[in-house]
């Protein structure tokens, strides 16, 4: 179980105990890494800034507005998640370069520019299929985060 820290955004009481929002910056280990200054990712990284994560957790302990809280967050749905957005682009690309060398290319006289126009246009399509495939993945993982401990107020 991965884990990660949540500030508590909203609490909401209901009959099986408290419905929770959790607000979680996404941290990236660039700003801990020694090459960061020549790095093209720490680089990408500082220029687009912190993203803001949101969860939902239904709890049995009582949270307040502004607590930290560490939250457990399982593996498996993550893993999936990178997987999925990682390899069906890769696989769409391969695809699209193999049919449009093998078949269409040859069939219009064309040569590797309609190759590339088509890998670029199987990609894309690829990167759609993605983001269609981790939303579910994404609303699973979700509903399993669970809370590990409740760490106290925020440091101001």
């Amino acid at each position: 179980m991965m884990t990660a820290l949540a500030t508590v955004s909203h609490v909401t009481p209901s009959a099986k105990g408290f419905e929770v929002e959790l607000a979680c910056e996404q941290q990236t280990s660039c700003s801990s890494c020694s090459s960061q200054k020549s790095c093209g990712t720490g680089i990408v990284s500082k220029a687009l800034g912190s993203k803001s994560l949101s969860w939902h957790m239904l709890t049995d302990k009582p949270v307040k507005e502004g607590q930290v809280v560490e939250i457990g967050l399982p593996e498996k749905q993550l893993l999936q998640s990178a997987a999925v957005v990682y390899l069906v682009p890769l696989f769409a690309l391969i695809l699209g370069a193999f049919l449009a060398n093998g078949w269409l290319a040859p069939m219009l006289g064309a040569g590797e520019g309609l190759v590339i126009l088509s890998s670029a246009i199987f990609t894309g399509v690829g990167i759609y299929l993605a983001k269609l495939c981790t939303r579910k993945l994404e609303s699973q993982s979700s509903q399993r985060v669970t809370l590990l401990r409740i760490l106290g107020e925020p440091i101001s």
